[in-house]
C-alpha cells in the first residue's frame, strides 16, 4: 500500500526557482508540485500533511565529499558510515558520496568492496562512492572500466602525501587518458606534495613543531603550482578535471583561467575555508590542532576570492571533506610535531545552516545555495535529477527549513561522533527542522526518526555538468 505525504504551504526553493508550492510525494518520489492555493493543490489527499507555512521547501543536501571511518596516521576517522549519515541527515543532507580507498599494491576491487562492507546496512541516508587510486598501474587502469560500469564513475588522485596516496605526474597522466576513454571523472587533491614534505623536514629542524606551521609549510603557491599543473595534464589527456579543496585565492585563478578558455575543469570548495582561517591554527595550548586539514586553512583575505569564485562559478561546488578526528586521543598524536596531527575537520551537520548563514550575509542568493550545495555535485557526479532538485519523478529527498531560527553551534549539541565542533559559539540563523529521504522521514521536528540500513547505495551515471 502506498504512502502520500503532502508538504504544504512553504516556498519551495531549487536552483532553477522560487515559488509557493505545494509538493506531493507518493512511492518515495515527488508526484507533483504546484501553487499553493491553485485547484490542483486543493484537490490533494494524503495520508500525512507536513504545514511549511513560513519555512523553506528545498531539496536534501548532496555532499560529495565525506571521508567516513577513512584510516589516516595510524588511526581512523571517528564518524563511522552509521554516525556520520544520522549527522549529515540532522544537517539536511540526505545523500553522501564517499571514498573506497585503493591500498598500495592492492586492486581497486579490493578497496571498494572494503567499502561496500564498512556501509552496509549502516546509513540512514543514500550514499554513493567515489575510488581514491593511490596505485595506478596497467590492472587499476583497466578496473576503471569496469568501476564505471558498476555506477563508480569519479576518480581521486593526489599530488600530495607522497609513500601514501601520492601519484607522479606520469601515472596522473595515464588516469586521466583513462577516464577521457571510458567516461569517468578525475577528482584532484593539488598540492605539491614532495616540495612539501621539504618545507616539513626543514620545519622540524629548526623547532617549528605546533599546529600553525602545519599551514605555513603547506603553501597557497605550492596549491597553485599544483592546480595549473593539473589543468595542463587534463587538457593533455582531453579530460574533464575536478578539483578539491580547493582554499587559496592563486588556485582559484588557475581554475578561472581555464574555465575561461572553455576548458572543462571544476573547483570545490569547503565551508572551512569560508569561515575559518590561520588564526584558528595558531590558537595556542595545541588547540590549532583541531583545524587541521589539508588543503590548510589560509589567511582570511582568502576568503573573499573563495566568495567571489561561488558568485561567478568559478567554483561550481561546496562540500565538507568531512573527516572527524577526537582532538583527545587523535589530534594529540601529533604534540610536539605537527606533520604527526591527522588532517581532517568535522562538518558534514554543519554544511547547509553554515551555507544559509552565507545568504542571511548577502554572500550568496538561496537559488545559489541550493545551486552548490544540492543541484551542482548531483549533476557533476551523475545523481541528477534523482537526487539535488525538488521535480516530479525526483527522488523525495526534502529538507523542511526554518530560516528564522536561531541556533548556536556546539559540540555538546551536535550529532557527529567527534568531541569539539570547528564552529564552536558560531551563531547562525537557519535551521533543519524536517527531513525526508525518499519519502520517509529522518529528522521530524528536530528528532531524529530515521534508522540505519535505510540509506541505500547509489550507483551513479557519469558527469552531466560539463557546461
Amino acid at each position: 500500500m502506498s504512502t502520500r505525504t503532502l508538504i504544504r504551504g512553504g516556498l519551495v526553493i531549487t536552483a532553477a526557482d522560487e515559488t509557493h508550492a505545494d509538493v506531493l510525494i507518493e512511492d518515495g518520489r515527488i508526484a507533483a508540485i504546484a501553487a499553493h492555493g491553485s485547484t490542483v493543490a486543493q484537490g490533494w489527499t494524503a495520508d500525512r500533511v507536513i504545514d511549511a507555512t513560513d519555512r523553506y521547501v528545498i531539496p536534501g543536501g548532496v555532499d560529495a565529499h565525506t571521508h567516513m571511518e577513512l584510516p589516516f596516521g595510524g588511526t581512523f576517522a571517528s564518524d563511522t558510515f552509521e554516525t556520520g549519515t544520522r549527522a549529515a541527515a540532522w544537517g539536511g543532507t540526505t545523500t553522501i558520496v564517499d571514498f573506497a580507498v585503493q591500498s598500495q599494491g592492492q586492486p581497486l576491487r579490493a578497496g571498494l568492496d572494503a567499502w561496500y562492507a564498512k556501509a552496509d546496512g549502516q546509513c540512514a541516508i543514500d550514499y554513493g562512492f567515489h575510488m581514491i587510486l593511490s596505485d595506478v598501474n596497467e590492472g587499476s587502469l583497466k578496473e576503471m572500466d569496469r568501476l564505471v560500469e558498476e555506477g563508480i564513475t569519479s576518480f581521486k588522485l593526489f599530488m600530495a602525501y607522497p609513500g601514501v596516496f601520492y601519484s607522479d605526474d606520469g601515472q596522473i597522466l595515464r588516469a586521466m587518458q583513462r577516464a577521457e576513454s571510458n567516461g569517468g571523472l578525475i577528482m584532484m587533491h593539488a598540492e605539491n606534495g614532495i616540495a612539501i614534505d621539504v618545507l616539513v623536514e626543514q620545519a622540524l629542524a629548526r623547532g617549528e613543531r605546533d599546529p600553525r606551521y602545519h599551514g605555513e609549510v603547506r603553501k597557497a603557491l605550492l596549491e597553485a603550482e599544483a592546480t595549473h599543473r593539473a589543468i595542463q595534464l587534463a587538457r593533455v589527456a582531453g579530460a574533464p578535471l575536478y578539483v578539491v579543496h580547493v582554499s587559496a585565492e592563486e588556485a582559484l585563478a588557475e581554475l578561472a583561467t581555464a574555465r575561461d578558455k572553455g576548458l572543462p575543469v571544476f573547483g570545490e570548495t569547503c565551508p572551512q575555508y569560508l569561515f575559518l582561517s590561520t588564526d584558528n591554527l595558531a590558537e595556542p595550548d595545541f588547540e590549532g590542532a583541531k583545524y587541521v586539514c589539508s588543503t590548510p586553512l589560509r589567511p582570511k583575505e582568502h576568503q573573499a576570492a573563495l566568495w567571489r569564485g561561488l558568485r561567478t562559478n568559478d567554483l561550481q561546488v561546496v562540500s565538507t571533506d568531512h573527516c572527524p578526528f577526537c582532538f583527545t586521543g587523535q589530534k594529540e598524536l601529533g604534540r610536539g610535531d605537527f606533520s604527526k596531527i591527522p588532517n581532517g575537520l568535522p562538518g558534514v551537520e554543519n554544511r547547509m545552516d553554515l551555507l544559509h548563514q552565507a545568504v542571511v550575509d548577502g554572500h550568496i542568493t538561496r537559488r545559489r545555495w541550493i545551486e552548490i550545495a544540492c543541484a551542482t555535485p548531483a549533476r557533476m557526479f551523475g545523481l541528477y535529477p534523482k537526487k539535488g532538485t525538488l521535480a516530479p519523478g525526483a527522488d523525495a529527498d526534502v529538507v523542511i527549513y526554518d530560516p528564522h531560527a536561531e541556533q548556536t553551534v556546539s559540540a555538546e549539541t551536535h550529532h557527529m561522533n567527534v568531541d569539539y565542533s570547528a564552529y564552536e559559539g558560531k551563531r547562525l540563523t537557519g535551521q533543519v527542522e524536517t527531513v525526508l529521504s525518499r519519502g520517509e522521514l529522518v529528522i521530524e521536528q528536530r528528532k531524529f526518526t530515521g534508522r540505519a540500513g535505510h540509506g541505500g547505495y547509489v550507483p551513479r551515471a557519469t558527469c552531466q555538468y560539463l557546461g
